[in-house]
Formats: C-alpha cells, structure tokens, sequence
C-alpha cells in the first residue's frame, strides 16, 4: 500500500510538471508546497513537454541545470524529471509525497493518457511514492488571458490535507482538477470517474509551408460530454473540483475472465 504522510508539516515534498520548471503553474503549486512542509524540491524539464505522456529519454544522455539546490531541471521528459529527482536529487532523503503540476489546462477524460502531468506522478507512483497531479481548466478562448489560480490556491491545500495519513493501492494515482470560477456556483470536491471521447472528432489541420509543401497540426481536443455531471469532465465544465484515482494498471479484469475461458 502506498501510504500518503502522517504529518504533512515534516514531509519531504517532490514537485514536478510537464508546462517545464518556468511555468507559473508550477511557481503556484510550489507555493502551496511550502504552505504544507518547509521541505521542497522541484525538480522538472527545462522546456515545455506538454502531452509529452509517459515517455523516457533513453536514446541520449540526460543533462541537468541546477539553479539552486531544491531548484533544477532536466532537459528531458517529465518522467525523466521525476526518475532523476528520486534517484538522483533525493536519493539520500527519498520524498514522501510527489506533485504534479499545476498544469495549465485540464486534464480529465482521455486527455491522462497524453498528459505529462499525470505521466510525472505516474512515474513517482511507480518509484512507491504517492502522487497527486494537479490540473487548472481554462476558458476555451483564454490562452491569451492571464489564468486565474485561486481556486487552486484554495482548494489544493484542502485536498492534499485530506490524504494525510491515508493510504491506498500501489498501482494508483490522484488526479486533481480545479475548475474556471463561474459565476454563483460554490465549488464543491466531488470524487469522479473518468470519462471518454471519441477520437474521431480530433481535429487535423491541413496547411502548407512557404516552400509549398505540405504539414499538419494537430487541432483542438475532440469534444468531451461537458453535461455528464457523474464524470470527471462534466463536474469540472459545472464549476467543481474533481478528484479522479487513476490506475497505472491497465488490465481489464472482465475480459481477462473471458480470456481465460477462451484458452483454459
């Protein structure tokens, strides 16, 4: 069993993304660490590694930048982050907690399995440390505007608190989503599966560069159901912060009975 600090005020606390160790994302989490254990580190990539998933750099040498010692990126993936901060940052005073993020978008549906956020705290969650990503949703038209993390600010101290001294499954990762502040509507923390859409709708951009030849860019995420209030994608678009456990094993327990029927 993974089990979460007794005391958070004495934990040593890993922080990690995928927005890279510049983001202000990670500037606000870093910030709600330090409200809960003066013992933080931050380790996490150098440069943007958004939808960057559960990959690990094994075809090059990992190189690291230390801007001070609780401060340090990696130039690789946030899974490399993450291995490199356990193993090699902390090896001495492994961490007791792992968090991810905050990551400047939601990440609920099948958008986990892209995530970097969620690949971070999937890697701790691996290495027998527990692991909680976190996840701001944005206004659809808001890349522009500046993100508005209060509700991250607020909540996500609520949320980490109510883990300590829990503890759950080996193979499982928490994932957090705050939610875009609607107006009249008091975010609740409502505990969801995660939901679905269909790939088909993904969007593939056809364009043409100045030498006439011809690339894609892969567009905006299909459309989720944002009315489905029983997931995780609908509870967030209604204005409420989400927790979904996510597990790291991927086997289909009612198909394995059938297989086995099959090949007995």
């Amino acid at each position: 069993m993974l089990k979460f600090p007794t005391k958070l005020s004495e934990a040593r606390i890993l922080v990690s993304n995928d927005d890279g160790i510049h983001s202000e994302g990670i500037r606000v989490l870093e910030e709600i660490a330090r409200t809960l254990s003066p013992h933080v580190w931050v380790v996490a990539p150098e440069n943007q590694q958004s939808a960057a998933g559960h990959s690990l750099t094994i075809h090059m040498p990992l190189r690291i930048k230390e801007y001070d010692k609780t401060h340090i990126s990696v130039y690789g993936t946030p899974t490399d982050s993450v291995l490199v901060g356990v193993q090699k940052v902390m090896k001495d005073f492994r961490p007791h907690l792992a968090l991810s993020g905050i990551n400047h978008g939601q990440n609920t549906a099948d958008d986990v399995t892209y995530s970097g956020t969620i690949a971070a705290a999937f890697e701790a969650t691996l290495m027998c440390v527990p692991a909680i990503a976190l996840s701001q949703d944005i206004e659809e038209n808001g890349g522009h505007n500046k993100t508005d993390w209060s509700l991250a600010r607020e909540y996500a101290p609520k949320v980490i608190r109510a883990f300590e001294g829990r503890e759950w499954e080996d193979n499982i990762t928490m994932s957090v989503n705050f939610p875009v502040r609607k107006p009249g509507v008091r975010p609740e923390i409502r505990v969801r599966s995660q939901g679905h859409y269909s790939m088909e709708d993904q969007e593939m951009v056809n364009c043409i560069d100045p030498r006439c030849h011809p690339y894609f860019w892969i567009g905006a995420p299909p459309k989720r159901n944002e009315l489905d209030q029983t997931i995780d994608v609908g509870s967030l678009k209604a204005g409420h912060v989400t927790i979904t456990p996510l597990s790291l094993n991927l086997t289909h327990r009612p198909t394995l009975q059938i297989l086995e029927g099959i090949f007995k």
